[in-house]
């Protein structure tokens, strides 16, 4: 279990002793970065590896980071912040604030109770889950875990009996939307996985694929590894924008279309019945190069114009990226690595922890720039343009 601030020493002289390497003992477990490092001495370099790196050299992985740091926040003085609301609503639904768990897949890589543990933690922090559909733990057995809000999902199979299955699979079971990933018609060229041949252990498995699919047996040779070869097998390249109108011909559920960094996509998207858009360039994991999302954000919400709401992940590490994101237009963000470093770190106690620092943070944040709720965020948050040093 994370231990309450102030008793960290203990804890870190005891993963010390478990992982054979030394965390600066001296410096508290206060903020995500500290759970990154953490993550870092606890996981085999693989593993970290797959969690923590980008498409070719990480251009892009790194400028969502850089942008967020570029972008000013305005304080405000004498408002009345002794209470600061961050609690919002996403397609409906109430959450405790602004701040999504991504889809991850594969997630014992990082911790032997992988989704579960997250889905119980998101539930505790009362937000919304997104299982991916290469998580190593199923649909059902993800839902039977905790009744808190979860979306689904969704990389479209070749055969898409498979993908129509999963998502009735998930509906069924109470996922409230359906994420439909529309970056990936390949996958981006993550070197890291390549350099260490990633593989994953005995019992961890795509396990929404079981009684849907056979995977055939896979071999990972030089430039490979074991994600982007069965990434090469389960997933429609083929797709165009009616796949949206497909999805909406057999479920009720909302459809969320993950992966937009282009205002004429998010119009087309709308435009085949999409009910919100994540302005996403996957961390970094797929076209090395492009911008960050935090840069593109105002044109996407602009092309929008109020017919569906937008959310943004990558980059997300701190409250005050979630208060710029909120700035620019985004209703939510969701993070990804960010809570996987707790699950690495602690399981659910780690995902629970990181959550609460985030909510900590973006409360503090609003209240120093004078906003007493999420409604009362807007784009005089931030300085429109960076100012000299």
């Amino acid at each position: 279990m994370v231990p309450p601030l102030g008793t960290e020493l203990s804890y870190q002289n005891d993963m010390a002793a478990r992982t054979g390497r030394c965390y600066d003992a001296c410096v508290p477990l206060l903020n995500v970065f500290d759970y990154e490092e953490l993550a870092r001495q606890k996981l085999s370099p693989p593993f970290f590896d797959y969690i923590a790196g980008g498409a070719d050299d990480e251009i892009t992985l790194h400028r969502n980071r850089e942008s967020f740091k570029r972008l000013e926040l305005r304080p405000r003085a004498l408002v009345d912040v002794s209470k600061v609301d961050v609690s919002t609503h996403v397609l409906g639904q109430g959450i405790e604030m602004p701040v999504l768990l991504a889809p991850v897949a594969v997630q014992r890589l990082a911790h032997s109770e992988g989704e579960l543990a997250t889905a119980r933690a998101a539930a505790q922090a009362g937000t919304i889950m997104t299982l991916s559909t290469m998580a190593s733990a199923s649909i059902e057995e993800v839902a039977s875990a905790s009744g808190g809000p979860k979306w689904f999902q969704l990389y479209v199979h070749r055969d898409r009996n498979v993908s129509r299955s999963m998502v009735q699979r998930a509906e069924a079971a109470g996922y409230r939307a359906v994420c439909l990933t529309v970056d990936v018609p390949r996958l981006g060229r993550r070197e890291r996985d390549f350099r260490n041949r990633l593989e994953y252990p005995p019992g961890v498995a795509h396990r929404n694929y079981i009684g849907e699919f056979q995977l055939p047996p896979l071999e990972v040779g030089a430039g490979d590894s074991e994600l982007s070869a069965s990434a090469d097998v389960l997933i429609d390249p083929s797709l165009t924008w009616d796949v949206i109108d497909w999805l909406g011909s057999f479920t009720s559920l909302p459809i969320v279309v993950k992966g937009i960094m282009a205002a004429e996509d998010a119009r087309l998207a709308l435009d085949h019945g999409a009910s919100a858009i994540v302005v996403s360039n996957h961390g970094g994991r797929q076209l090395d190069g492009a911008p960050a999302t935090i840069s593109v954000l105002p044109d996407i919400v602009a092309a929008v114009d109020g017919r569906c709401e937008v959310l943004l992940d990558s980059g997300i590490r701190r409250g005050t990226d979630i208060l710029k994101a909120l700035a620019l237009g985004a209703r939510a963000v969701l993070i990804g690595r960010a809570y996987i470093w707790g699950l690495a770190v602690a399981g659910e106690d780690g995902v629970t922890q990181v959550l609460s620092m985030l909510r900590n943070e973006l409360e503090l944040a609003m209240a120093l720039c004078g906003c007493r709720s999420v409604a009362e965020v807007g784009p005089e948050v931030v300085y429109s343009q960076a100012r000299p040093d």
